[in-house]
């Protein structure tokens, strides 16, 4: 104490862009320290890279199988960590309080959802990261342009977050953790990740296409192996996605 009444420091709340930063290291921490988590983000998607990539299970068609499978694990790595993995957090941060305790702190709620998607992109630099140097150890020849990449992934991370918030602030915890799950399996198998859309018949491949995930393996692909410009349409399915999901997460989602 100073003087009488002041103190020295001078109590309050932090700079805001230092608490968006505290809790977005938090969070990311968090994350990498809970062993379902790293199975889900990290290991899932580097072993089906491995596995498909060395062992000729799935026709993928002309050339080598990474150059088709390496953009589609990477778009599986967007939706294991924006929407499964945050999904299930989120939810049972919210039912055990967490959220309404947070909530109710300096750090306002829109401050704590964006340190939220701070974390799930120092994580997917991370799963990015990795893959790719899987993929390179397997012979992968990536082409295309970077920003085009760049758009795809930040675009898919923004529909698949708004989607696992929605998720996760409407159902209950057992319910999200559960239905998220059963949606990262489906979307594994009929999301164009590992299995070509090709092989799947006309109509299911019409409804198939609409897919966030479907959307960003085939946008990366054609980005990737093919050396395709700016993939438009793909970008424009994220975005309504996007537009869509964040939208009904932000009306719809509860504290508590």
């Amino acid at each position: 104490m100073t003087a009488t009444g002041t103190f020295a420091p001078k109590p309050g709340a932090a700079p805001l862009g230092r608490m968006i930063r505290a809790q977005a290291a938090l969070e990311t921490r968090m994350l990498l320290r809970n062993g379902e988590q790293l199975l889900l983000t990290v290991i899932i998607p580097s072993l089906l890279l491995l596995l498909f990539g060395t062992v000729d299970i799935v026709d993928t068609g002309e050339g080598k199988a990474v150059d088709f499978l390496a953009p589609g694990v990477l778009a599986l790595a967007v939706l294991s960590t924006a929407f499964t993995g945050q999904a299930i957090a989120t939810g049972f941060e919210r039912r055990y309080g967490v959220l309404k305790r947070l909530g109710a702190s300096p750090l306002p709620r829109w401050a704590l959802m964006t340190a939220k998607t701070c974390s799930v992109l120092v994580t997917e630099v991370l799963q990015v990261a990795l893959l790719t140097a899987i993929a390179f150890a397997l012979g992968w020849s990536p082409h295309g342009n970077p920003l085009a990449v760049l758009l795809l992934l930040l675009l898919g991370t923004a529909a698949f977050s708004g989607l696992g918030l929605l998720m996760a602030g409407t159902l209950r915890a057992e319910a999200t953790l559960a239905a998220a799950n059963l949606v990262f399996l489906l979307l594994l198998v009929g999301g164009g990740v590992i299995v070509p859309l090709e092989k799947f018949p006309d109509a299911a491949r019409s409804v198939l296409g609409l897919l966030p995930i479907a959307a960003l393996s085939d946008g990366l692909r054609d980005v990737l192996r093919d050396g395709a410009g700016m993939p438009w349409a793909d970008l424009g399915v994220l975005a309504a996605w996007a537009v869509l999901g964040l939208g009904a997460a932000g009306r719809f989602f509860r504290w508590e």
